[in-house]
């Protein structure tokens, strides 16, 4: 009998994770609404006013305005720290876009600088040959001086 209710407990504590984490059977309806509840093994009934506590309900009533100032108040914070949010974003796009341009342009400046370089050494090297080929002919060579820029 012993090793019977030891088999029984062992299913039951291997069985009670698959029960927990059964699902409540699907339904259309909203979260909170009684149909809700009640498909879920819950129920909400109001008591009627005349037993309501009137020091509960100015209690409740006190701690629901509390929690909409609080939401009111978050909801404010949120839009306000979305606006500099959105503020900054712009902010840091254009000085993105200020500095791709100057970037755009410095290599601009760099691409200038080594044409004219390539065209300085280009006219350099065509004056030293006609330089050299002047020496070699033996005669006086007049040739203008050597680019500069």
């Amino acid at each position: 009998m012993n090793r019977l209710m030891l088999t029984a407990a062992v299913l039951a504590l291997a069985a009670a994770p698959v029960f927990a984490q059964t699902p409540p059977p699907a339904t259309d309806a909203q979260p909170g609404s009684e149909e809700w509840l009640r498909v879920r093994g819950e129920m909400y009934n109001r008591a009627p006013d005349s037993e309501q506590d009137p020091a509960e309900v100015e209690a409740t009533a006190r701690l629901n305005a509390e929690i909409a100032a609080r939401n009111a108040a978050a909801a404010d914070a949120e839009l306000k720290a979305t606006t500099v949010f959105e503020e900054q974003n712009a902010s840091w796009r254009a000085e993105t876009a200020r500095l791709e341009t100057e970037r755009v342009q410095w290599e601009a400046n760099v691409a200038a600088a080594n044409a004219a370089q390539a065209q300085w050494e280009r006219e350099r090297a065509a004056w030293e040959a006609e330089m050299a080929a002047c020496r070699r002919s033996g005669r006086a060579c007049v040739v203008p001086p050597p680019p500069r820029y």
